[in-house]
């Protein structure tokens, strides 16, 4: 049984003040079932990925669409958590909802309201996607253990790897200035990514402001359903394979380094789809800091394990390389509203595969491979998808 997404919508990201997360939610849902070409009575389950962790005061959201959306009322509903992957467990849950055949058209809706709180209490929700026990002592919160873990730990192995990262920021911002739904739209460059500054200074280890993805709101939503019940083609973006591989919590326990999980999921993906890496047109990674963005080239298999930054020297990920890598802007231009980002990055997919990217559409997009990742390199999500 094939399965695609046959309608999306995607929510400005970014510092949204005075914006109501019901109000977020509701529009995206409205946008998402118009643009599949459905009235609301047609939805019959709703994935609701929302990580909260104490941002907002009000949990349970399984049923707060119902507020936006009475048509929804009595139909199952469920909330899904992991971590910063929470948006690809929601998509996971509806996909094996319709695949089972106990939905026929399933709602995807991932959403994060971030900037309720200071700064200091963000990092302190962030810092609960790690190891608690272990690492809730480490200096920098959660972007410490990318930086003062993985990132040293990487650069104490292979050699500085700073000209790199400053090559990926700068990428990623250019890439976000075509992007509308993008937080910062900013083409910063690679001497102001590589150079340390008052506007750009180290965060945590070798990882500068430009090398952290941003603190952000909003929302993206999806419909999926059976080719069969697509009503129209335009949207159709069909599903060829899908991937969850879950590592260790613990650092202690991996080579934080290694990506192991990515690994094995990019690895079952590809094997399912019966492609390789090189057939695909495009890729969305999560690139959360820089030095994750880096290691995920090694892990999908774009190079050996040391040998990433290879990858965006010789310009292979550039929006006209090889293998584009992030051509919405990816989190660090875009934002990483924790809830939506999964979702988010699958609408983006969706956008260049069905040739309604608009301004970021790449010049050839027919199949696409998506990976979001939940703590460090814990849960690890891959779809590889195709137009239709």
């Amino acid at each position: 049984m094939r399965v695609s997404m046959t309608g999306w919508a995607h929510s400005k990201f970014g510092k949204m003040d005075g914006v109501d997360p019901e109000q977020m939610i509701g529009d995206v849902a409205l946008q998402a079932i118009a643009h599949a070409g459905l009235e609301h009575s047609d939805i019959d389950s709703l994935h609701v990925g929302h990580y909260n962790g104490g941002f907002l005061y009000q949990d349970f959201p399984s049923s707060l669409l119902f507020n936006a959306i009475p048509a929804l009322r009595f139909i199952p509903a469920v909330r899904l958590e992991n971590a910063c992957a929470t948006g690809s467990a929601a998509l996971h849950s509806a996909l094996n909802a319709v695949a089972s055949g106990r939905s026929r058209y399933a709602l995807v809706l991932g959403f994060e309201k971030m900037s309720e709180l200071s700064t200091p209490q963000i990092g302190d929700v962030l810092l609960k996607c790690s190891y608690a026990r272990e690492e809730a002592t480490v200096a920098g919160g959660f972007a410490g253990l990318f930086g003062n873990v993985i990132a040293k730990t990487y650069f104490d192995r292979y050699g500085d790897q700073s000209d790199a990262l400053a090559m990926i920021a700068a990428k990623n911002h250019h890439n976000g200035l075509s992007n509308p739904y993008a937080h910062m739209r900013k083409d910063f460059g690679f001497e102001f990514c590589r150079t340390e500054s008052e506007k750009n200074p180290f965060v945590a280890g070798p990882l500068k402001r430009t090398d952290c993805s941003l603190v952000s709101d909003g929302a993206a939503a999806i419909i999926i359903c059976r080719d069969d019940d697509v009503r129209n083609s335009d949207n159709q973006v069909r599903f060829l394979a899908t991937s969850q591989v879950n590592d260790y919590l613990p650092m202690s326990r991996r080579d934080p380094i290694a990506f192991e999980g990515a690994t094995r999921a990019w690895q079952q993906a590809l094997a399912d789809s019966s492609l390789s890496l090189g057939e695909l047109s495009f890729v969305e990674t999560h690139d959360c800091f820089t030095i994750a963005e880096l290691i995920e080239y090694e892990a999908m298999g774009l190079a050996r394990p040391g040998q990433g930054a290879r990858v965006i020297l010789d310009g292979i990920s550039a929006r006209d390389g090889r293998l584009p890598v992030n051509p919405s802007g990816g989190l660090k231009s875009k934002g990483h509203p924790i809830g939506a980002t999964g979702v988010s990055m699958h609408v983006m997919a969706a956008m260049q595969l069905s040739g309604q990217a608009g301004d970021m559409q790449l010049p050839v997009a027919d199949r696409a491979g998506v990976f979001n990742m939940g703590g460090s390199a814990v849960a690890n999500y891959v779809s590889i998808l195709e137009r239709a």
